[in-house]
Formats: structure tokens, C-alpha cells, sequence
């Protein structure tokens, strides 16, 4: 078994390639640092590194070792840090942010509820975009974001809210006197698109590159927002798969919302960055499920 000093100086010395800032950043002595692996290469009996007066480079074995225990490294770091989260409790802050109108009553659900349970943790509630809706929950400004899914790259929770998928087209459009489309009819015209930004995942699901039976579908304008992009559709520029919420949350006089009648439900839920998997986040998202049903 290794030691716990060993592990920390190879890995940090895989890292810098350098004895002196190795020692700087673990607090030991430079020849604390050379005395470990000197150890540690006596025991896997081979050299892990190669050292020059002027260059420390990593050998092959070297390299195997550090990529089989940076993983398991992270790993313990995570138990640990969920074991302190267990001990304390529930506490401190958690942000939690929607996406769309809609989403928010379900999400005050989830709080008051959250809330109930763990009087300790303070909840900020905020409201994002889909123009910074990502980069939100990567550089931490939000742990929760009530979204659709599917949401690449994020740990999707539980299902909190279905719908009935429809149309968007123009008001005069010829499809609005229909009382309900197939996917197909998106082959016969172009369909508005969603930011760059957008989820991969969730661009395919809402506005894919092919109907069910393989034909391609034309790519419309991109919108920066979603009213963006029914502005888009009602000036003509094409159609937009949509949630039937927008019946409530976006009723214009410019736009029908026609039923697509064999599409799968939309489904939202609670997100969040797999890395960020706090005591907090797991207990917000139970909450969150328990809330609505």
C-alpha cells in the first residue's frame, strides 16, 4: 500500500517536472522530495522519472502510474468531501436558478419544501438565460438550474415537469388551420434555431436534423433569446418545435401553436455540474421530487 505522502509527492512532481517547486508547493524540503521517490522507485523497481541538472522528465512507467492514480486520488477526495457534508448537515448557501417562466412556481415548490427541512441552508433563487444558462453552473455562479433535458455534461435529476410539444408557426400560416402536425412536416420547412451556446443534446431533441423517417430538416435563423426566436417565426422565418406552455406564457396574435401529434413529452427537471454534487444538491433535488408529487 502506498503511503498517503508518497502519492501526494509523485503526483505533484509528475505535474511541475521539477524538484524545487514541488517542495515549495507540498511544504517539504528538496530533499525530502528526492528521499520519497527515491522510496517510491525502489518499490515499484523502476525509474519514474528521469533527472538531468537541467530537466526532470516523467519515464513511461511513470506516466502509467500517475494516470492510474490521479482517479482514484479524486475519488477519495470526493468521499471525503461528502462525508463532511454528511457530518454537518445541510447548511450554509445553495443557489438555485429557472429557465423560463414557467419552470419558476415548480421551483418555489421545491424551495419552500427545502426550505422546511433544512432551515439552516439559505436558498437564493435567480433566473438565467439561455445565453449563459451553461456557463452558470460551470464557474459555480449557480449549484441548481431547473431546465429541460436532456442538458449535456450535467447530472440530470428527477422529471418535475411534462408537456405536450407543439408548433410554432406564423398565424397565417397554412399549417395553423391544422388541428394537429406530424414531426415530418419539419422536412418542409425551416426551423428557427436555438443560440450556439445551447446544449448539444437539447438542440437535437428540440430542433433535430432529421424527421423519424430520415429526411433532413432545413435550418432557419438563430435566435439570441426565446422570444428572439418567436419573434423570428411570427415575421415568417420559419417554424419552431415548442412546449404548449407558450399557449399561457406566450400568447401573441402573430402566432399559432399547433399539437405535434407524435412527439415524446418535454421533460424539466433539476440540473447540475456532476462535479458540484453536494449534500446540498442531492437534498434540494428530493425535495424538488417530493414537492411535485
Amino acid at each position: 500500500m502506498l503511503e498517503r505522502l508518497e502519492i501526494e509527492v509523485f503526483l505533484a512532481l509528475a505535474e511541475e517536472l521539477h524538484f524545487g517547486r514541488t517542495a515549495e508547493r507540498l511544504g517539504l524540503t528538496t530533499g525530502r522530495v528526492s528521499q520519497v521517490v527515491r522510496k517510491l522507485e525502489r518499490r515499484v523497481g523502476a525509474p519514474l522519472f528521469d533527472r538531468t541538472s537541467r530537466s526532470v522528465r516523467i519515464t513511461p512507467v511513470g506516466r502509467q502510474l500517475a494516470g492510474d492514480l490521479a482517479p482514484v486520488v479524486a475519488a477519495m477526495a470526493e468521499a471525503l468531501r461528502r462525508a463532511v457534508d454528511a457530518g454537518r448537515g445541510v447548511t450554509g448557501e445553495l443557489r438555485v436558478a429557472f429557465l423560463g417562466e414557467w419552470t419558476a412556481p415548480v421551483l418555489l415548490r421545491a424551495v419552500a419544501l427545502f426550505g422546511e427541512r433544512h432551515p439552516d441552508c439559505r436558498v437564493d433563487v435567480r433566473e438565467v438565460q439561455l445565453s449563459n444558462s451553461r456557463s452558470s453552473l460551470e464557474d459555480g455562479s449557480i449549484d441548481v438550474l431547473v431546465a429541460s433535458h436532456p442538458f449535456d455534461g450535467m447530472t440530470l435529476g428527477p422529471v418535475l415537469l411534462t408537456e405536450r410539444r407543439v408548433l410554432a408557426v406564423p398565424a397565417g400560416h397554412p399549417l395553423a388551420a391544422e388541428a394537429s402536425v406530424s414531426l415530418e412536416v419539419l422536412a418542409d420547412h425551416p426551423v428557427v434555431q436555438y443560440p450556439a451556446v445551447t446544449s448539444i443534446g437539447f438542440k437535437r431533441d428540440r430542433t433535430p436534423d432529421r424527421t423519424p423517417s430520415g429526411r433532413p430538416v432545413p435550418k432557419g435563423p438563430s435566435g439570441g433569446t426565446f422570444s428572439e426566436m418567436l419573434s423570428l417565426v411570427a415575421m415568417g422565418r420559419g417554424v419552431l418545435p415548442v412546449g404548449e406552455h407558450c399557449r399561457q406564457y406566450y400568447p401573441r396574435p402573430d402566432l399559432a401553436y399547433v399539437p405535434i401529434h407524435d412527439a415524446p413529452p418535454i421533460e424539466r427537471g433539476p440540473v447540475w455540474l456532476p462535479a458540484n454534487t453536494t449534500e446540498r444538491v442531492r437534498e434540494f433535488a428530493r425535495a424538488a421530487a417530493d414537492a411535485v408529487r
